[in-house]
């Protein structure tokens, strides 16, 4: 745990402010809209490489553009699939802008984890629990059979069901990242 800490620390501090500011007003749009608009993510990117820029020079935006390369690519196979929008990929990507790669993975997996807890208080509280494993289990065996193609009745554009705004995630994870940094100095 404690060198995870460490990789969060080396994230400068105004660095975590505009991050947080970021996926603040993100979570804010996601959970109002269940939407996140071109009009913040995209420079939000390019904030983040301007910001590591200023503070840490030329590695700071070497690094802003590999949190931001590691951001996209992870996370372009699940938009394909449909189970992610692309408000929540490109927010992603700018996270990686401002956290780099080493603290960008820690707050998606965070992120992951929110989302997960949010999924299964919302399927217990919907009584879907049956049918979201059966849900699953369809995913997986299209997965191998197709590839990474949407599902025609499990996706994103399935009017049916339940979608759950990643952008509040992100911001959870972000402030409980920065929280933890706080707390270990």
């Amino acid at each position: 745990m404690s060198q995870y800490l460490n990789i969060l620390l080396e994230v400068r501090g105004t660095v975590w402010v505009c991050a947080l500011a970021l996926t603040g007003l993100a979570g804010c749009l996601d959970w109002r809209s269940r939407r996140i608009p071109n009009w913040l993510t995209v420079p939000g990117l390019f904030a983040g490489i301007a910001v590591n820029f200023a503070t840490a020079g030329w590695h700071g935006a070497a690094l802003a553009l590999e949190g931001a390369g590691l951001g996209l690519a992870l996370l372009l196979p699940f938009v394909l699939m449909r189970a992610l929008g692309a408000g929540d990929w490109k927010l992603m990507g700018a996270v990686g802008a401002f956290l780099g790669p080493w603290p960008f993975l820690i707050v998606l997996f965070a992120s992951t984890a929110i989302s997960a807890l949010m999924a299964v208080v919302k399927m217990i509280e919907g009584k879907r629990v049956k049918t979201t494993f059966v849900n699953m289990m369809e995913l997986v065996r299209g997965f191998f059979a197709f590839g990474f193609r949407p599902h025609p009745d499990i996706s994103l554009d399935s009017p049916g069901l339940t979608k759950l705004p990643f952008g509040v995630a992100v911001a959870a994870a972000t402030i409980l990242c920065f929280v933890l940094t706080r707390l270990s100095v």
